[in-house]
């Protein structure tokens, strides 16, 4: 099981690859949108936000998001870091029940280039 500090870890890696990003995942990511990843195993969320084609504020609460964000993940720390070191496909995690996204149909069509 994937700890608080190893998830924390995968997020700042995430941040730093879509702020290095360029072409159309640097258009995908220049939402401006509030960002949590519910990481059910370790009963925590991870807030942040998609701005300017970067994930910024990045901050932790236990249990489950204090409000709702406009992208909404769940998934075990396991597959968040897993996701994040490319050992695990985003679609097929997703179809498969692994992931969970939830996000209005703009912002889905958007972030479809990053998954």
């Amino acid at each position: 099981m994937a700890t608080l500090d190893q998830c924390r870890a995968a997020l700042d890696r995430l941040a730093q690859n879509l702020s290095s990003a360029d072409g159309e995942v640097r258009s995908a990511a220049a939402l401006d949108r509030s960002v949590s990843c519910r990481i059910t195993d370790l009963d925590t969320t991870f807030t942040g936000r998609l701005a300017g084609g970067a994930l910024r504020d990045v901050g932790c609460v236990p249990g489950p998001p204090p409000e709702k964000a406009d992208i909404r993940l769940t998934m075990t720390g396991d597959d968040l870091v897993a996701l994040v070191d490319g050992r695990l496909n985003f679609a097929r995690a997703w179809s498969g029940g692994r992931v969970k996204l939830e996000a209005g149909l703009r912002d889905l069509l958007r972030l479809r280039t990053l998954l």
